[in-house]
């Protein structure tokens, strides 16, 4: 089977190799970039930090805040995201793997009157801010990369699937699963993505191509192994 894998690099890379080990074969074409952004800490004292990206995670072991930051808790939104933040944080909480599980994860382990630094990006699934209000938790938002979407698909995708050669696409994200369509649209190939497998994280990641008339299948939990299983179903 031949996979067409959008996540921005270098995780797309991690998950083609993934697949030749699995004895797939992987088209690499990722959808996003990601760009580190200026940006100040919020002052005042925090009482625990937040990652929900695996982006965030990295980028935020090449800022300068680190030290200050890592004597807190950190809570990440899942297994991957922990193993990719910063070696420097003793204490990693982890949760189920989305936005929901990280928010019931710091209702039961912050106090009311507690201070969370969200380290994020431009664009985010899960507004924590607004989620967490009413447990009286304060969150601040620390903005550290944007993702820039490509500008067009790669010519060998575009010619990989007019010619039938892409059986299964793996989403990760809406904005990789948005800009996919919206480019394949524009290159005139979009109905060839109908006889691909679009397997996706999630119902919301899999919303964009429902949208346009390609056939979906989510995953029963929000991994990568979750969308592995899917290639054996």
């Amino acid at each position: 089977m031949r996979v067409l894998v959008t996540r921005p690099q270098p995780d797309a890379q991690a998950t083609a190799a993934r697949l030749a080990a699995a004895g797939h074969g992987a088209l690499v074409d990722p959808m996003l970039a990601v760009e580190a952004v200026e940006a100040r800490l919020p002052p005042g004292a925090f009482d625990a930090v937040a990652l929900t990206s695996v982006n965030g995670a990295r980028l935020l072991a090449a800022r300068p805040e680190l030290p200050a930051l890592a004597a807190l808790p950190l809570y990440a939104v899942g297994r991957r995201t922990a193993a990719a933040a910063p070696a420097a944080f003793g204490a990693v909480h982890v949760a189920g793997g989305d936005g929901a599980a990280l928010a019931e994860l710091l209702r039961a382990r912050l106090p009311r009157g507690a201070r969370l630094l969200y380290v994020a990006g431009e664009e985010r699934a899960v507004d924590l801010g607004a989620v967490l209000a009413g447990d009286g938790i304060s969150t601040e938002l620390f903005v550290i990369y944007r993702t820039v979407p490509a500008k067009a698909l790669a010519g060998t995708t575009a010619e990989a699937a007019r010619a039938g050669r892409i059986d299964a696409a793996f989403h990760f994200s809406p904005r990789t699963a948005a800009t996919l369509a919206d480019r394949a649209e524009a290159a005139g190939v979009a109905t060839y993505f109908r006889h691909v497998e679009h397997l996706c994280f999630s119902a919301n990641v899999a919303k964009p191509l429902a949208a346009a008339g390609w056939p979906t299948r989510i995953a029963a939990a929000p991994t990568e192994e979750g969308l592995f299983a899917l290639l054996g179903g």
